[in-house]
This record gives structure tokens, C-alpha cells and sequence, in this order.
């Protein structure tokens, strides 16, 4: 049994994960850490996280840039490895989740899907057969009309995993509306779309002269980030200090 700590466990996806772990037979929540506890859950909340003297194998994180400092702070001082699902991380505290993982096991992913995850992985080994015949290379994602960035971090991480695989030969363009000019042969095109509800759609085009392929992964609901964040909790539970993200959870 995997004891966890949610940090930030009173919010949306704090309490996403209550849920799943509830389901999971694998996992236990030994405590959550919230600026407010409202009492609702079957676990002990902690309103300050230096408070907080439980027993854990792993602390999954679903809170706000803000905490995160004293997050990584409390996760180097008990050797408790942990899982950053936190998004809009400053340069600066990049740089400390680095050192912090010279200190106990980090885990940082662009997105805690295990499908998305999955889809990196498969478009990397695409493009080394397709782009090297000469095929283009698009990605269109779309999201919710309250997403603020564009384009989405997800999509930017589809975009190096191609470009990777081709040596960093190739670059991104976003806008095509100011030329006019034949595609280049070696640019990779994304698209950003925002409306309504959607939770979050990626494909990858993979366009030749006489056929197309097209990946694609469509999240029904936020629960599929949380599904990942449980899988990378039980993956880094008793690992080594490192650096560590979800391609070494699907064993890239």
C-alpha cells in the first residue's frame, strides 16, 4: 500500500484524486495540505504544510505556482519524493525543482495523461519513418474558451518529441496569415483553437503526397490527469533522488 499526500487536495483535481484513490486499492491518502479545510475529508488537511508530521512514500501535487516553493522546500527537508503536476512554473522555480531533485525523487510532465504520454512516444518513432519520406507535420489542438495560453504546453511538447526525432532540423510556425509563401519543407505547423467545453484535443498530421496518418487523443474529462499522476506516485515511491517525468513512467 502507497500512503500519498495531495497537495492542494481541496481543490478541482484535489478532489479528482480523492475520488480515484478511494477506487484504488493500491494507494492510501495519509493527509492532504490546503489553505482551507473545510472538514469534508475522510483524511487529515493540513492549512500549513510545515505542520504536517505524516508518513508518506509520495506527495502528488495539484495546487498553485505560488505554493510550490514551499512545496519543494518540505519535499527536500523530509525526502519524500514528489509528483509536480502544478502548471506555469517560473524559470526560477525550475531551477529549484532541479536542485530539488539532487535531493529526493521529482517528477515534472507537460501533462499527466498516460495516453498523451503514449502519443509522444508513437509520433516520435512516426516521424523518423514519415518526415524522413518527406512528409509534413502538423499539430492542432484545441481546448476550452477560458484557456489562456496558446499554444498549449502539450502541443509544444508533441512538436520538440517530432522535432527530436529529426535532429532539431526542423522549426515551428504558429501563423500563416502574414505569408505568402509555399509550407517549408522543414517547419512544423501549429494550430490552437478555443471554444465552449472541450477538455483538451491533440492530433498530429502526418501529410504525404498520396496518404495521410493522423494521431489523435481526445480527454473526455480532467480525470485522465489524475489516473496519471496516481500511476506516476506508485512509479516514484521509493525511487532515488533524480529528475524524473512520464516517459519513464511508460518506460520510453
Amino acid at each position: 500500500m502507497i500512503k500519498v499526500i495531495l497537495h492542494g487536495c481541496n481543490g478541482y483535481m484535489g478532489q479528482v484524486l480523492t475520488g480515484l484513490v478511494e477506487e484504488d486499492p493500491e494507494v492510501e491518502v495519509a493527509a492532504g495540505i490546503d489553505i482551507a479545510d473545510q472538514g469534508k475529508n475522510a483524511y487529515p488537511v493540513f492549512t500549513d504544510i510545515r505542520a504536517c508530521d505524516v508518513q508518506a512514500d509520495a506527495i502528488i501535487d495539484f495546487s498553485t505556482a505560488k505554493a510550490v516553493d514551499a512545496l519543494l522546500d518540505y519535499s527536500a527537508e523530509r525526502k519524500i519524493p514528489v509528483v509536480v503536476c502544478t502548471t506555469g512554473l517560473t524559470e526560477e522555480q525550475l531551477g529549484k525543482l532541479s536542485e530539488t531533485s539532487k535531493k529526493t525523487a521529482v517528477l515534472k510532465s507537460a501533462n499527466m495523461s498516460l495516453g498523451i504520454n503514449t502519443l509522444l512516444k508513437l509520433v516520435k518513432d512516426a516521424a523518423r519513418v514519415l518526415a524522413g519520406a518527406g512528409f509534413d507535420m502538423e499539430i492542432v489542438e484545441r481546448h476550452h474558451k477560458r484557456k489562456l495560453d496558446a499554444p498549449s504546453g502539450t502541443a509544444m511538447a508533441l512538436a520538440d518529441s517530432l522535432n527530436e526525432a529529426m535532429d532539431g532540423q526542423y522549426h515551428y510556425v504558429y501563423d500563416r496569415s502574414q505569408r505568402r509563401q509555399q509550407r517549408d519543407g522543414k517547419e512544423i505547423g501549429i494550430s490552437a483553437v478555443r471554444g465552449g467545453n472541450i477538455v483538451g484535443e491533440h492530433e498530429v498530421i502526418f501529410a504525404g503526397p498520396d496518404e495521410v496518418i493522423e494521431f489523435k487523443h481526445t480527454a473526455h474529462s480532467r480525470a485522465v490527469f489524475g489516473k496519471g499522476a496516481l500511476e506516476a506516485a506508485k512509479f516514484l515511491a521509493g525511487k532515488p533522488a533524480g529528475l524524473y517525468d512520464m516517459a519513464d513512467v511508460i518506460g520510453n
